[in-house]
């Protein structure tokens, strides 16, 4: 599965075009990663609990976007985006989202 944030994937031509796809994941923070960022926030510093969970967070949601537009016979996705917003206090919803094609 090809992924591009283009409205094109260089050196190939668009056949079909199968519409919007998309993936999200909803994460809350850890008890034990809320802790220890709140002592980093007094130090200062990459709170790298957040860092790995968002990281994980967006690789899920991007996976789960592939998957649906592999479920429609494409084999690319174009115009790849990713949100992030709040949905809890406490937790947050990572979305991608692009429009699924087939290229040759």
């Amino acid at each position: 599965m090809l992924l591009t944030n283009l409205e094109s994937v260089p050196g190939r031509r668009i056949v079909s075009h199968f519409g919007l796809v998309q993936g999200s994941s909803i994460r809350a923070k850890h008890v034990g990663r809320d802790l220890m960022a709140g002592l980093k926030n007094i130090v200062g510093g990459e709170l790298k609990g957040y860092t790995e969970l968002l990281s994980e967070s967006r690789q899920q949601a991007i996976d789960r976007m592939a998957a649906q537009a592999e479920e429609l016979g494409a084999n690319a996705v174009v115009n790849v985006r990713l949100s992030t917003s709040s949905v809890a206090q406490g937790a947050a919803e990572i979305l991608a989202y692009g429009t699924a094609v087939s290229v040759e």
